[in-house]
């Protein structure tokens, strides 16, 4: 008997990111860079298609103003996948249109998670932790240094699921409250119907060495990079108890590959 939960599992490229190692694992030799792949998973559940995470606010970085405004660091330098709207034209690969997503569930609100949500406002529920919202809205100073823009989410049409905490948010999708590298950061762990399923670290852990290694992320907030580890031995713990692959948020080999390997050959550049 085939069980509720989710239909199929579409992971995708939103763009990329070089940066600093650093950022990603705590104690990474100064110097080091990576280019790390921004993530999307496109959801088939029983009520429709969820999307996870959103990718980048492309105003900002196609407009050169905008861009110096919130991208003035030469450290940290966004890359998008194309000419057009990374999420629109990713969802068209995958066969399915912009339109027809009924739901969004974001990790957190770092614009390379949080960008793309002027496509759903007025239009789906958003699921996020309240305490995620409650801070990017807080209007504390800081919020904006943390790579966090309030333009990507203050909209008054966004229709906000406020989570406190771990909650089904759809059959076989569970966010999981990982607090640490945002201060409502949350991950998803997803029941597949026809048996197994997969648990998203997202930013808990960026890498394969911080869940292998329990490596501290590089980033966090509010908290010292060594409090970023207890989430990621919790969702280990999880993975184990269910039998799912544990997939890290940012890994450059690994996500191209998850890609690959439940969508078929496709451009991961």
């Amino acid at each position: 008997m085939t069980r509720r939960g989710v239909r199929r599992v579409l992971p995708f490229l939103l763009g990329w990111e070089d940066l600093p190692k650093s950022v990603s694992v705590h104690g990474a030799p100064p110097g080091e860079r990576v280019r790390e792949p921004v993530p999307g998973v496109l959801l088939e559940c029983e009520d429709g298609w969820l999307l996870l995470d959103t990718g980048f606010n492309t105003a900002l970085l196609r407009d050169p103003a905008l861009r110096r405004r919130f991208y003035p660091s030469p450290s940290y330098q966004p890359e998008l996948p194309g000419p057009g709207e990374p999420l629109e034209e990713a969802l068209a690969e995958l066969g399915v249109a912009l339109h027809a997503v009924s739901a969004v569930a974001i990790s957190h609100l770092h614009a390379d998670h949080a960008g793309g949500l002027k496509h759903f406002a007025g239009r789906v529920p958003v699921h996020i932790q309240r305490a995620e919202l409650e801070y990017g809205l807080s209007g504390r100073p800081e919020v904006e240094r943390n790579t966090i823009f309030r333009v990507d989410f203050d909209d008054p049409r966004i229709d906000w699921q406020l989570t406190d905490g771990d909650r089904e948010i759809a059959p076989g999708v569970t966010a999981v409250l990982t607090a640490g590298h945002t201060p409502g950061h949350q991950s998803f762990v997803v029941d597949l119907a026809g048996g197994g399923g997969f648990v998203f670290a997202c930013d808990a852990a960026d890498f394969t060495e911080n869940i292998t290694g329990e490596r501290p992320v590089g980033a966090s907030i509010g908290v010292a990079p060594e409090a970023t580890v207890g989430p990621v031995r919790r969702l280990k713990r999880l993975a184990e108890e269910k039998g799912y692959e544990l997939v890290p948020g940012h890994d450059p080999v690994v996500w191209p590959e998850l890609i690959r390997r439940l969508t078929g050959p496709r451009r991961v550049r």
